[in-house]
């Protein structure tokens, strides 16, 4: 007999989250005439998501530990403005068993799972044991309890072992480990990493599948006792262990094994009691076997592709639960209709080993005639070291896979993003790849193929040249359109044929040389002493160039901003940066400045002043973005000088250390 639960209509909810996943449920909570709250800290004061809510409140501070990982200050916002349900979105307390309990005390509904199923997947490890009690196929592993025993833990999964940090996520607290000589390091690292992100250093072992692909099966399940599983979705396409393109459904999961793979995955939820929205992880074996690796008791990030293939709002179907009302039958007779494709937007700095990159966005612009776009960022947004640097999810649908692929790379191509570098060439490059195409992926993806390939294989990318001209002939727009005398002559305009006109730019680690004369009937123009033949300006304003090139017109948008000018056009987009004629002169590092790659907190220093070191070595380590990078010797050396020590704040390009290079037998001091 079905339990009678009773309805209780949510008044005022509020988001402990922030960014896109937080715009992102106050919209589906107004359409319900839900009033919401937001919350937010100091960096967020003046972000999107807090203008998004009916009401917000500050959480002083600017970590996540002083914000919004503060139980009771999130509470207290919710006392505060009577909200009687709280949504933790994904990430931060989303998963946090105390949170939900707290939550339960202070009479307020927690949109999520029991505290109990929340706890019994909190760590990896008892979900591991719970999972196979349960007849889920899981994969071999152990817990590192004993440093001492790491060597033999390591001989008895086998290798390659994958180090996975206990609790959490996202990739955090992760290494793929190759021999036995790697391991100490890597459970040492990974414990560093999951202690400062999840607060709990615990790490276990795992036998690591060579060339899986990682699929993921949303499920739903309501206080009535009834499960649900709304498909799997495709999440191979990785950097970091952390995805970056998913899509469902998989192009490698068939009928028959969507139906094994959500067996298993409401299986897994039933052994749990599950209530609300979950996603069962599956690792898959190129032979299609599949294995289990955890349960996130949360919304996920890449939850659109399911309600793109589904027609279901799963923030609406999480509400709804939570008021106690069963899984909906449009949800019990759930099809698959089409193929959804996202890509996660980051800023990052790809080609320098995807490192996250902060700053001012200047301008965030992504086309949504042919995709959903979810984003926390206006124009003039920052991009803060705080938190994670994901600026956008951009979800295309199509009522076939390669559909969707173009319709997506070409929302990404058409996007105007102004500021910190991202990972936008990347995406498209994937999404262009044959093998991708043709559905042949799995997680080690990108580093068989490497960014550098993959950026060229298709020939796709902006003309730099024609990017470079219309950045100098917008320049010159602009001196015309605030010259005091003349204002109808073009600027550089000679009644005598005379020299062009230069401009100088940075791009991509060089600089070009850019010349033109305007003439009657004709443009000249020449990049780096060559030529561009047949071209003729069409029109020209501060932020709007026509060129025409033998016959074919280019429209290119022009945004200058303080430090450089952005070209946007139909191949591609460009950042240039003016050189100045009369450059002031910046002083030298001294040979073998280590410099930190970003802005953030040093968390260790290995190394001290006279070390001997190996090139490789790491000399400091630095927590940004709640990820651990790795400052090492550039080569073999001595370490002359250190210029921090853990909890020291850096910006980019600060000097932490000077490694002195050892020199070779046969060099001398004269050079001779």
């Amino acid at each position: 007999m079905t339990p009678s639960i009773p309805v209780t209509p949510i008044r005022t909810l509020l988001v402990a989250n922030r960014g896109e996943i937080a715009i992102r449920i106050v919209a589906t909570a107004r359409s319900m005439g839900i009033r919401t709250v937001a919350v937010f800290s100091d960096p967020d004061a003046d972000a999107p998501h807090v203008r998004a809510a009916d009401l917000a409140v500050r959480l002083p501070g600017s970590t996540p530990a002083e914000t919004y990982l503060d139980q009771r200050a999130v509470l207290a916002a919710a006392s505060a403005t009577g909200a009687d349900t709280i949504h933790p979105g994904y990430g931060f307390l989303s998963e946090n068993a105390s949170f939900a309990r707290a939550c339960a005390e202070a009479g307020i509904v927690f949109v999520g799972p029991s505290p109990e199923a929340i706890d019994a997947m909190g760590s990896k490890i008892a979900a591991k044991e719970l999972m196979a009690a349960a007849g889920v196929p899981v994969l071999p592993g152990r817990t590192v309890t004993d440093d001492a025993d790491i060597a033999r833990l390591g001989d008895e999964v086998g290798y390659p072992i994958m180090v996975k940090a206990a609790f959490g996520g996202g990739g955090r607290g992760m290494r793929v480990v190759e021999s036995a000589d790697q391991l100490v390091e890597a459970v040492e690292s990974a414990r560093r990493e999951a202690a400062a992100a999840f607060g709990d250093g615990t790490v276990f072992l795992e036998r690591f599948v060579v060339s899986p692909r990682h699929i993921e099966v949303q499920i739903f399940g309501d206080h009535q006792g009834t499960v649900v599983h709304l498909f799997e979705r495709e999440c191979s396409i990785q950097r970091r262990h952390q995805k970056i393109i998913e899509e469902s459904p998989s192009p490698a999961v068939s009928p028959d094994l969507r139906d094994a793979l959500g067996a298993a995955a409401t299986t897994a939820a039933k052994a749990l009691g599950y209530v609300g929205a979950g996603t069962v992880e599956f690792v898959m074996a190129p032979d299609g076997t599949f294995a289990f690796l955890e349960v996130n008791t949360r919304l996920q990030v890449e939850h659109p592709v399911t309600e793109m293939i589904t027609g279901l709002d799963l923030v609406r179907l999480q509400l709804t639960i939570a008021e106690g009302r069963p899984i909906p039958d449009e949800v019990l007779s759930a099809e698959i209709h089409g193929h959804a494709i996202e890509a996660r937007l980051y800023a990052e700095d790809v080609a320098g080993g995807y490192l996250p990159v902060s700053g001012r966005l200047h301008r965030i612009r992504i086309p949504t005639s042919s995709a959903r776009v979810d984003t926390g960022y206006v124009d003039g947004s920052v991009v803060s070291t705080f938190y994670d640097a994901m600026l956008a999810k951009v979800i295309a649908w199509a009522p076939t896979r390669a559909e969707a692929a173009r319709r997506l790379t070409e929302t990404l191509a058409g996007a105007q993003l102004h500021g910190p570098a991202t990972n936008r060439d990347l995406l498209t490059a994937i999404l262009t790849h044959p093998e991708f195409l043709a559905g042949a992926t799995d997680t080690g993806f990108l580093e068989r193929h490497g960014h550098g390939a993959l950026a060229t294989h298709d020939g796709r990318g902006p003309d730099h040249r024609l990017h470079a001209v219309a950045a100098g002939l917008a320049a010159a727009a602009v001196r015309r359109a605030t010259a005091q005398v003349h204002e109808t002559i073009p600027a550089g305009w000679r009644n005598v044929s005379t020299a062009p006109q230069t401009t100088r730019f940075e791009l991509d680690g060089g600089v070009v040389t850019v010349q033109y004369r305007i003439g009657p009937s004709e443009l000249f123009a020449a990049v780096d002493g060559t030529v561009l033949d047949d071209l003729r300006l069409v029109r020209s304003t501060p932020d709007t160039v026509e060129l025409e090139r033998g016959g074919v017109r280019h429209h290119l948008a022009v945004h200058a901003v303080a430090d450089a000018v952005y070209v946007d056009g139909p191949t591609g987009s460009s950042r240039l940066v003016p050189v100045e004629r009369f450059p002031v002169p910046v002083p030298q590092l001294p040979p073998g400045s280590l410099q930190a790659p970003l802005p953030g907190s040093v968390v260790r220093v290995l190394r001290a002043v006279g070390d001997a070191v190996e090139a490789g070595d790491t000399i400091v380590v630095i927590e940004a973005m709640k990820m651990e990078h790795r400052v090492v010797a550039p080569a073999t050396g001595t370490v002359a000088s250190v210029f921090v020590v853990p909890g020291d704040q850096v910006d980019t390009g600060a000097v932490l250390a000077i490694v002195e290079p050892h020199t070779t037998e046969g060099d001398t001091t004269d050079g001779s």
